[in-house]
C-alpha cells in the first residue's frame, strides 16, 4: 500500500512538472514527458488507447490530475508577468522556443540526410505559414476566448505532447488565447475552460496520435522539418507586433531597462531551451 501511495504521489508530481509544457512558451509538454521516461508509454496509450485500457488509464489519473493541479498553481503568476512585463517575459519566451531548436535541427536528420523536399517544407512554412498566422485574424477573425476556441486550443496542447520539441503556446498568444486560457486556468473554470481543453486534447489525441505515429515512422525528415519552419515563423511573430491581433506585443513606452532585461531573459531563455534539449536527448 505504501508503494502505491508513493507511485501515485511520484506520478502526480510528474503531472505538475508537465503542466510547465501546457502553459509556458518554449516549452514542450513532449519533452518533459520524455525526460520523465513516461512520453513513450503516454503516446502509446494515445495511439492505442482501447488496448490495456483500464491499466494505462490508472497508470496516468494521477498524472492528469497533478497536470490540472499544476496548471492552477502557475497560471496566476504567469498572468501576472504577462500583465505588468509583457516584453520582458516574451522574449524570454522566445529565447526558450531559440535554445530548442538545435535539438529540433538535429532531430529532423537523425535518420535521413536534408534533402530539397525537406528544404522546402521549411521554408513554405516558414514563409507561406508565417504569412498565414500573421493575417489569420484578419481573414478569419479572431478566434473567441469561448467553448470552441478552447477546443482549438487543447487540440494545440495535444499536439504539443504528441511531437516533442513543439510549443504550443507560441501559437495560443498569435492566436490570441494564451491570456484568456491562464485567467481560465488561475480561477479553476471547469466549465468554460479546462472541460473544452480536455475534450480538444482527447480529439486530437484520438485524430492525430496514430497519424502522428505512422507519419513520424515513414516521413520523419518532412515532419520534422514542416515543424521547423512552424516553430521559427510562429517566435518571430511573438516579437513583432501585430495590428490584426489583439494579444500581440508592445514597444509602446519601451525603456532601456526594459530593453535590457530583455536581453537578459532572451539570453536565460535560450540557456534554458539547450538545457532542455540536452535532458531530452539523454532521458528520452
Amino acid at each position: 500500500m505504501k508503494n502505491r501511495q508513493e507511485n501515485f504521489f511520484i506520478r502526480f508530481f510528474k503531472g505538475v512538472v508537465i503542466a510547465l509544457g501546457f502553459i509556458l512558451p518554449g516549452v514542450s509538454g513532449g519533452v518533459l514527458a520524455a525526460i520523465l521516461g513516461i512520453y513513450e508509454r503516454l503516446l502509446h496509450f494515445m495511439a492505442h488507447f482501447r488496448k490495456n485500457f483500464k491499466k494505462d488509464f490508472m497508470y496516468f489519473l494521477p498524472v492528469g490530475i497533478g497536470g490540472i493541479v499544476g496548471i492552477g498553481l502557475l497560471s496566476k503568476p504567469l498572468e501576472f508577468l504577462l500583465a505588468h512585463y509583457q516584453v520582458i517575459v516574451l522574449w524570454g519566451f522566445a529565447g526558450a522556443i531559440i535554445g530548442t531548436l538545435p535539438a529540433l535541427i538535429k532531430e529532423s536528420t537523425s535518420r535521413s540526410k536534408r534533402d530539397f523536399v525537406d528544404i522546402s517544407w521549411f521554408f513554405a512554412m516558414l514563409i507561406l505559414g508565417g504569412l498565414f498566422l500573421f493575417f489569420m485574424s484578419e481573414i478569419f477573425g479572431t478566434i473567441p476566448a469561448n467553448f470552441f476556441g478552447f477546443v482549438i486550443a487543447g487540440m494545440l496542447i495535444a499536439l504539443g505532447v504528441l511531437v516533442p520539441g513543439l510549443s504550443p503556446s507560441n501559437l495560443l498568444l498569435i492566436l490570441g488565447l494564451y491570456t484568456p486560457m491562464l485567467t481560465g486556468f488561475k480561477n479553476f473554470d471547469i466549465a468554460g475552460v479546462f472541460l473544452p481543453i480536455a475534450v480538444g486534447g482527447i480529439i486530437a489525441m484520438i485524430l492525430f496520435s496514430k497519424g502522428m505515429e505512422y507519419l513520424i515512422q515513414h516521413h520523419h525528415s518532412r515532419v520534422y522539418h514542416f515543424i521547423l519552419g512552424i516553430v521559427v515563423a510562429s517566435t518571430i511573430l511573438i516579437l513583432v507586433p501585430n495590428p490584426y491581433s489583439e494579444e500581440t506585443i508592445s514597444y509602446a513606452g519601451i525603456t532601456g531597462m526594459t530593453i535590457t532585461l530583455s536581453v537578459i531573459t532572451f539570453i536565460l531563455g535560450t540557456l534554458l531551451g539547450l538545457w532542455m534539449s540536452k535532458l531530452e536527448d539523454k532521458y528520452k
